[in-house]
């Protein structure tokens, strides 16, 4: 997920500092999810999904977690 939003990033020429300020998104909270420490939450998702103009299917896809049906 976090390397979709860099890429949104960069697309639209922002800073996570610029989108922490717009959005009201911790830059503590960015910072784990880069790190790996937390995720999102759907909530989270769908501000930033606003804030981009793009689906949130955009960060959910491929972010399926693989679990074992045994």
């Amino acid at each position: 997920m976090y390397q979709k939003y860099v890429a949104l990033l960069e697309k639209h020429n922002k800073t996570s500092y610029q989108v922490s300020k717009d959005t009201g998104i911790g830059q503590n909270t960015l910072s784990n999810w880069k790190t790996g420490r937390s995720q999102p939450k759907v909530e989270k998702l769908q501000v930033l999904a606003d804030y981009f103009g793009v689906p949130i299917t955009y960060f959910l896809e491929g972010a399926e977690k693989k679990e074992c049906v045994c």
